[in-house]
């Protein structure tokens, strides 16, 4: 008989968290999860999930015009803000059930209160003390402000009592810009500040010009400056989150963070703590659900599974959710160049047939890195329509090293926009 209570405990029940608990519990594990606020962590309750639900409700502006251009009758019409609101928390609350069901279903014992470490092998939650073979921290990352003025975040956008009439966003990475065009097409006047020199820092530069035309073709002004400026409406800091670490006691068991300010792990997650183990936004490795969610199964396949399961983190596909949509996976053209690979690249940019009768002013932009020796497809790099879903199919093929004549003798899917990756040419 075991001398812990359980064989595994998880804090934080996100993403990675709950899908580390899921496997380790069909492993044959014991399992206990604490979660302080609402099940789903980040990606369910305050980011990918209702934030999609925005882009996809503030989208409606432009299919109606585009729907005028095409013939059909619509008169004008009015966004109801919390209409919106509650039909979106009603969608979260569901899905964050879901989450707790599943781990209940799997067996978990779960814990509705914070968790602190006490030792290596015990938490305190709920004025319970609780002991664990292994410890997993999945406690996600929460918001940067600025040192000094009033600011919202992310997290308050989505519980907004009113609309904006205007509102200026500090951030240059893709969550400040999904939400300058999710505000944009319900009908705030907005206004994106960025302080790097240019936004969407390591993305291709194709898809950064591409994304820029985007914000200016939707009425966002933008501006390079150092903070947002008077009298500019709701101001909103959206310049990344920082790993959630605070009142964990992780100095009281000598978890060693990195010097990003991340807990420090190492390809198997395990910290400097045996038996200590952590994942997802925490460790600030790769702050993407998807990964979380990887990490946390290979974390539980490796503990419990008998399938030991390094990470790596090559050829990941990311997605930013403007208007259009963005998407990438693998090496941008600056980053080939860098690692000294000689480049074919091809490229395309047209008008996609959607906008065809309503004449909206908006492009696809495809563009494949090759390697010229090898002839192997490097990267691709996509901004328009169904970019991300575009890009998530042909990920599959660039991570089993597809080369450009593998593309070239895939048959076209006509009319289509994705039939473009198999018709570039140089």
């Amino acid at each position: 008989m075991s001398r812990f209570d359980v064989d595994l405990f998880v804090i934080g029940g996100g993403s990675g968290g709950v899908r580390a608990a899921r496997v380790a519990a069909t492993h044959g594990a014991r399992v206990a999860v604490a979660e302080e606020s609402k099940w789903g962590g980040t990606c369910v309750v305050r980011g990918c999930v209702p934030k999609k639900l925005m882009v996809y409700a503030s989208a409606v502006r432009w299919d109606l015009d585009d729907a005028r251009g095409q013939g059909w009758m619509i008169p004008p019409g009015s966004f109801d803000w919390l209409t919106f609101i509650t039909a979106k928390d009603k969608e979260i609350a569901r899905l964050s059930a879901a989450y707790a069901g599943a781990l209940t279903r799997a067996g978990a014992r779960l814990y509705e209160s914070r968790a602190v470490l006490l030792d290596p092998h015990t938490v305190e939650v709920g004025g319970t003390r609780v002991t664990a073979a292994n410890i997993l921290i999945a406690t996600g990352g929460t918001p940067k402000k600025p040192a000094t003025g009033e600011w919202i975040t992310s997290d308050d956008a989505f519980h907004l009592p009113a609309l904006p009439e205007r509102i200026a966003i500090l951030g240059a990475g893709y969550i400040a810009i999904e939400f300058a065009h999710i505000f944009a097409g319900f009908g705030s006047r907005v206004t994106l500040v960025h302080r790097s020199p240019q936004i969407l820092r390591g993305f291709d530069p194709d898809i950064v010009s591409e994304v820029h035309k985007g914000l200016v073709a939707h009425g966002i002004e933008t501006h390079h400056a150092p903070t947002v400026p008077p009298d500019s409406g709701l101001a909103m800091s959206a310049i990344g989150r920082a790993p959630n670490i605070d009142g964990l006691g992780l100095d009281a068991v000598g978890v060693t963070l990195a010097a990003h300010g991340g807990i420090a792990v190492d390809e198997w997650s395990r910290t400097s703590v045996p038996d200590i183990y952590a994942v997802g936004d925490v460790t600030a490795r790769v702050a993407l659900t998807p990964v979380a969610i990887r990490e946390g199964h290979a974390l539980a396949d490796t503990l419990f599974g008998r399938r030991p399961t390094p990470m790596h983190y090559d050829k990941i596909p990311t997605a930013v959710f403007s208007q259009p949509p963005a998407a990438a996976v693998g090496l941008t053209q600056p980053a080939a160049e860098a690692l000294g690979h000689e480049l074919r690249i091809f490229k395309a940019r047209f008008r996609p047939m959607k906008h065809a009768l309503a004449g909206r002013d908006e492009h696809v932009m495809i563009k494949l890195v090759v390697d010229a020796k090898t002839d192997r497809v490097l990267g691709l790099h996509m901004v328009g329509l169904d970019a991300p879903e575009i890009v998530q199919a042909a990920a599959i093929a660039i991570s089993m090293h597809a080369t450009k004549a593998d593309f070239d003798r895939t048959f076209a899917l006509h009319p289509t926009i994705a039939e473009e990756l198999v018709t570039l040419r140089g």
